[in-house]
């Protein structure tokens, strides 16, 4: 059976980014563009306590749920130095979902998963 003429070959989208990418007079466009939205997609905190406004919580609720008092959950978010497990208590507080500090070396981003620091509770 012959094949209907007119046929166009798929290509995939990231195909066609690619070789845009690397078309002179476009590719500064693309490379912008490419960064434009990493960056609408990435929101920063300053802070620990951005990261708890940001679930809508107050210091008080961090605490009962962390079951400590609202003084400590101050005393973590001013704190200059974490243990990397407390920071996952404490951002777990905050229903922050797959925690993870992100570092680029050389170009490439790192990601450490926070989830891994979880402390298990004696049975």
């Amino acid at each position: 059976m012959a094949e209907p003429s007119g046929r166009t070959r798929f290509s995939r989208a990231n195909d066609r980014i690619d070789k845009l990418a690397t078309d002179p007079l476009i590719a500064d466009d693309v490379a912008q563009y490419a960064a434009e939205r990493t960056e609408v997609n990435r929101i920063y905190a300053q802070g620990l306590a951005d990261i708890r406004k940001a679930g809508n919580l107050t210091q008080t609720e961090v605490a009962k749920i962390l079951d400590t008092d609202q003084g400590t959950v101050s005393r973590i978010e001013n704190r200059d130095d974490l243990l990397l497990s407390t920071l996952r208590q404490y951002l777990a507080a905050t229903g922050a979902v797959h925690a993870r500090i992100v570092v680029e070396k050389e170009g490439v981003e790192i990601a450490l998963d926070l989830d891994t620091f979880e402390q298990s509770t004696p049975a």
